[in-house]
């Protein structure tokens, strides 16, 4: 557990580099503040391990979670960090001097190497106890081992490499089984394959990394004190496991490539940063005499992985005679140096020490610093101490880095996720391109940040740079969230006087022809633009005014389209005399209330186009609201002209079948002005039956007799029933129209005499023509000699008429004869009916003593019955009970006051002083009163029997238990 102490100098660290981090990025001018609530940790987060060793911690190794720490001379402790309550401790059983020099893990955490400063190397594997002598490595003080991530596994190394401190380098493989830890050696070989020198011989193989890249490709790094070395080459596919034998073979013959420097403290190490697990490293540090190189990994490149080689020198206060670097670190952005004292942190990206933490006297001399690859953890170690750094949010500040180096786009990269940085580096960037006139890459970036609108507009308004204007504004409008309308609508506003000017300079210049007209699909582009249509409808009036003053009709139309206001663009056609045009317009856009508008100005200068318009628009068209264009074109135009609105007509009517009352009179109308031929036929098509005809009959009556036509008159006096009107016209033009007229009051043959008779005297007086007189008397059945007589002449003769009297007397003896006949039919029915009365009166039938009424089967006897023809028999009152419910109201209420009127008359009278004869005659009168009663009664009850007649067959569908008593009935049964 750290100690007070630990913490305070903790805290202390936290607060400064909170205070220094706020201090650089402080207020920015672009209208962010970077305000935090908390104090941000420090990207090196140190922890001080909450252990207290029994002995000096001689060397640490830590990898995949699993750390292993050599104890004073004899104990090795292992701890899987992920269960760190139970260390595992193992005792190297060694009974010398031997000492741990240094110790190897793997990348699994599966296989430790210690390294004895006698020359000698143990083996231990993490799933067993018993540390194991390497005999074949006996003699050789190991340095560092290259193991291999490829062919490894937690048994097995596979091939890995050895250097040791002659310069010699080693391959080797380890393999443990249940079998061999009591058998063979784990070492299956120990063979040597190369020598590293110096100019001055052989030197120690400091560090080995072994690597892989594409298409089999292996890399080889192997560095010595002040040489890295490089061996590149391919082993053969299905040969991996038989090591890498034959890739040192290549630079028997000739010296690999090496990198070499000419200081040197003695030692060098090499660190590597790897992004992701299970892949290759990406950067590599190098800490040697002359400072750090640093590099990336290509893995493309043939002969040489490094690239992008650079050397950052230590810092001004590391003196390497006296407190030189202990160890290196390398993490994404930073290489950390470990000092006796400190551990020091180095940016990459411009060699500025960023991190600098101080360890206290107390803890001892900082022995070592290694990195788990796996968790990107940092540890250090004292021999008293361990300490842990935790690395969070190392990119933090590498934004405003690469912002100072001019590398924009990665700085953007950096800070995506805080938006008070990013607009700082859009600043920079666009201030920079201001710089080098590239000034439409600086309006781009200038429109994403927030700095003052005003400030950037008036800086290229003085530089003259119009089009890098309208860029910033095009592109601070595409910025704008829906909510800020008024700076839109100043944006579009500004953008097409801008447009607008810039079309009218480049308009003017022929040379210029190119650029005029890539400007135009820009403008169009921008007025077209869907995110921009709401923001120019809503002020179309004031771009309609910049598009007016500048005279540009072109863009007005054009914009007028964009805003759907074909109103506009019409009106504009129109005022041109580009009346075609205007109506291509309607027809593509097919809008009724502009058809309405503009039909009276069209129809005067194009009326076919105008009608084949109307005609396509088909049932769309309200022809109602399109009679005025016409009635104004048709009081002005030719028969010819008139044609096209009869054309248009015809086809509401027959095409659409328009039911419009206007409309058929319309159609009317040119009919009798200039079709006449026509207008009959249209009166005949359209029938007889009032309630179906669509055009207005007296309006269609009075306007035929104005132009007479009375042919067409007469069929509306039909239409309308006027038959004595029409027969008096037709007498006027045709006396068969006429007879035509006479015969149609089928049902009132009253009327149809009359008419035939007007017709008749017509022929008799006007015509004088006693033939068709006569005609008249066959072609109607109703008119007889006697009634066309009077309209003759007395000096005509009777010859004339001699066969006409002659049929009239015939019919009359016939009609005569047959009102006999049925006179003597009459009197035979009356007798016979007379006969049935008699009958029926005698008709009786026989009760037996023993019958029973078939209602209540008590004997029939005991009281008044009935007996019906069917046979059954009833009790007067029984008969009464069946029949009273299903009588209807009216006959219940009459039933009802009979039977009162019947109780009445059979009480006896209360006075006894009155006269013999008037008692007589009252009670005369009160028993045919009664009997009356009775009989009335008597038709009520015993119409019918109730067994046998309609009753019984109305009752079919009743209910046997009466709906109401129902819940009564069943409450009964229960």
């Amino acid at each position: 557990m750290a100690s007070i102490l630990d913490e305070y100098e903790d805290s202390l660290y936290r607060s400064a580099s909170v205070q220094q981090s706020r201090a650089s990025v402080g207020i920015p001018h672009s209208g962010y503040v970077n305000a935090r609530l908390e104090k941000e940790t420090p990207i090196f987060n140190k922890q001080r391990i909450d252990f207290a060793p029994p002995e000096k911690i001689n060397s640490l190794v830590v990898s995949s979670n699993q750390l292993c720490m050599s104890l004073g001379k004899d104990t090795l402790l292992r701890i899987d960090l992920g269960k760190p309550d139970e260390p595992n401790q193992v005792e190297l059983g060694r009974k010398d001097e031997a000492k741990v020099y240094k110790m190897f893990l793997d990348h699994t955490g599966s296989h430790l190497l210690i390294a004895l400063n006698t020359s000698e190397c143990l083996y231990l594997n993490r799933s067993v106890q018993k540390v194991r002598a390497l005999s074949r490595w006996k003699g050789h003080l190991i340095e560092s081992v290259g193991w291999n991530k490829f062919l490894g596994s937690e048994t097995n190394t596979g091939p890995i490499l050895v250097g040791t401190a002659q310069g010699q380098i080693y391959e080797a493989e380890i393999s443990v089984s249940e079998g061999s830890l009591f058998g063979t050696n784990p070492d299956q070989y120990f063979r040597q394959v190369y020598t590293l020198e110096e100019e001055s011989g052989p030197a120690p193989v400091c560090c080995l990394e072994i690597e892989r890249g594409i298409e089999g490709k292996f890399f080889i790094i192997a560095t010595t004190r002040k040489r890295l070395f490089q061996f590149v080459g391919k082993v053969p596919e299905g040969t991996e496991q038989q090591g890498f034998s034959s890739l040192f073979a290549m630079h028997a013959d000739h010296l690999p490539s090496f990198r070499e420097f000419p200081a040197s403290f003695g030692f060098s190490e090499i660190a590597f940063y790897t992004p992701k697990l299970r892949s290759n490293p990406r950067s590599f540090a190098w800490m040697m005499g002359n400072g750090v190189l640093y590099g990336t990994l290509d893995y493309s490149r043939p002969d040489s992985i490094l690239s992008d080689e650079r050397v950052w020198v230590y810092p001004s206060d590391i003196d390497i005679t006296v407190n030189k670097p202990i160890s290196i670190v390398l993490t994404q952005f930073h290489f950390l140096l470990l000092l006796p004292d400190r551990v020091k942190a180095v940016c990459i990206l411009n060699g500025q020490v960023v991190f600098q933490d101080l360890f206290l006297e107390k803890f001892g001399l900082l022995t070592r610093m290694i990195k788990d690859p796996t968790v990107q953890q940092i540890w250090i170690h004292t021999e008293k101490v361990v300490f842990r750094y935790h690395v969070q949010r190392e990119s933090r500040d590498v934004w405003k880095m690469y912002m100072n180096m001019n590398k924009f786009d990665l700085a953007k990269e950096y800070c995506k996720d805080r938006p008070e940085c990013l607009d700082i580096v859009l600043a920079k960037e666009a201030e920079h391109c201001f710089q080098n006139k590239r000034y439409l890459d600086s309006a781009k970036c200038y429109a994403l940040t927030q700095n003052y609108f005003e400030e950037i507009a008036l800086k290229f308004i003085e530089a003259k740079q119009e089009e890098a204007l309208m860029e910033f504004l095009i592109k601070k409008l595409s910025n704008l969230k829906p909510s800020e309308k008024t700076q839109a609508t100043l944006l579009t506003t500004w953008l097409t006087e801008l447009y607008l000017n810039w079309l009218g300079i480049l308009e003017g210049d022929p040379s210029q022809r190119n650029l005029y007209l890539d400007t135009r699909e820009k403008f169009r582009t921008f007025l077209s633009s869907p995110k921009n249509k709401d923001c120019l409808f809503n002020n179309r009036a004031s771009i309609y005014e910049l598009l007016a003053s500048h005279g540009d009709t072109e863009h007005m139309v054009y914009f007028a389209v964009i805003m759907q206001d074909y109103e506009r663009v019409v009106a504009h056609h129109c005022q041109h005399d580009e009346y075609d045009e205007a109506l291509n317009v309607l027809s593509r856009h097919r809008d009724e209330k502009l058809f309405y508008k503009f039909s009276p100005v069209l129809i005067q200068h194009i009326p076919k186009k105008v009608v084949d318009a109307w005609i396509s628009m088909g049932s769309r068209l309200d022809a109602r609201n399109l009679i005025p264009a016409l009635v104004n074109y048709s009081q002005s135009a030719s028969t010819q002209q008139i044609n096209e609105a009869i054309r248009y007509m015809e086809f509401c009517v027959y095409q659409l079948e328009e039911t419009q009352q206007a409309i058929h009179n319309y159609l009317l109308s040119l009919y009798a002005l200039c079709r006449p031929d026509s207008l009959l036929s249209y009166l005949e098509q359209a029938g007889t039956n009032p309630n179906r005809i669509h055009y207005d009959l007296k309006y269609a009556l009075r306007l035929c007799a104005e132009h007479g036509h009375h042919h067409a008159c007469v069929h509306i006096y039909k239409v309308m029933e006027l038959y004595e009107e029409a027969v008096d016209l037709a007498l006027q033009v045709d006396v068969d129209l006429a007879k035509s007229c006479a015969d149609l009051p089928e049902d009132d043959e009253e009327l149809r005499k009359k008419l035939w008779l007007k017709i008749a005297r017509h022929v008799v007086q006007e015509e004088k023509d006693v033939k068709k007189a006569m005609a008249c008397l066959s072609s109607c059945a109703l008119l007889k000699i006697e009634d066309v007589l009077p309209f003759f002449p007395d000096f005509v003769t009777i010859d004339h008429f001699k066969e006409a009297i002659c049929n009239s007397l015939e019919d009359y003896n016939k009609h005569i004869e047959e009102l006999k006949r049925e006179m003597e039919e009459a009197t035979q029915s009356a007798k016979r009916i007379r006969e049935d009365i008699q009958e029926m009166r005698n008709k009786y039938g026989s009760v037996e003593p023993q019958e029973k009424c078939a209602a209540c089967d008590f004997p029939l006897l005991n009281r008044p019955f009935y007996l019906f023809l069917c046979g059954h028999m009833f009790h007067y009152d029984c008969l009464l009970q069946a029949v009273f419910p299903n009588l209807p109201a009216y006959k219940q209420a009459k039933l009802e006051d009979l039977q009162k009127k019947l109780a009445a008359t059979s009480q006896p009278s209360k006075s006894h002083h009155r006269p013999k004869d008037t008692d007589t005659i009252s009670l005369g009168k009160g028993q045919q009163s009664r009997e009356q009663i009775k009989a009335d009664i008597d038709d009520i009850v015993a119409a019918e029997c109730v067994y046998c007649g309609e009753l019984m067959i109305r009752s079919i569908d009743k209910p046997f238990i009466d709906p109401q008593k129902y819940e009564e009935e069943m409450q009964s049964w229960l």
